[in-house]
């Protein structure tokens, strides 16, 4: 498969961005918040779900216009700890500004404040072989759910 890059400019596009980034592997010293420059860049080891084997491959993704960064979850101090990212998700607020959500494993969460949603998400280096496929477990049902 040659190399993935997508553009986002809307929540819909955001999610489908988050489909492709959903179980990739990141370092804490990879995640950096560049307020001058009003961005917000993640370097990641994304799993290649269409891929018929288990890969992995170096993925970095960016988002413009950002006003600010939360933190939640995380030490910020463990530049070596690995985080896996679960989804990204927008709550809009006064379109088209809003919150865009990193939601990790583990409950760690970084939310990006955005002027407009204009993010940028590319595989950018080597592909290798993943040992596995990353599963999740089904939650049980709540008594009274349907």
């Amino acid at each position: 498969m040659d190399l993935l890059k997508l553009v986002a400019f809307d929540p819909e596009d955001l999610a489908v961005i988050s489909c492709h980034m959903q179980d990739a592997l990141l370092r804490v010293g990879d995640i950096l918040y560049l307020p001058k420059e009003r961005r917000f860049v993640i370097q990641t080891r994304r799993f290649d779900w269409e891929a018929a084997t288990p890969q992995r491959r170096l993925t970095c993704m960016h988002f413009e216009h950002v006003t600010g960064v939360r933190v939640r979850g995380i030490d910020q101090t463990d530049k070596d700890a690995v985080l896996n990212l679960l989804a990204i998700s927008f709550d809009e607020r006064d379109a088209p500004s809003g919150t865009a959500t990193l939601i990790f494993a583990e409950g760690g969460a970084i939310q990006v404040d955005l002027e407009c949603v204009e993010m940028q998400m590319k595989d950018i280096g080597p592909v290798w072989a993943a040992e596995s496929r990353p599963s999740h477990e089904e939650l049980p049902q709540q008594a009274g759910r349907v």
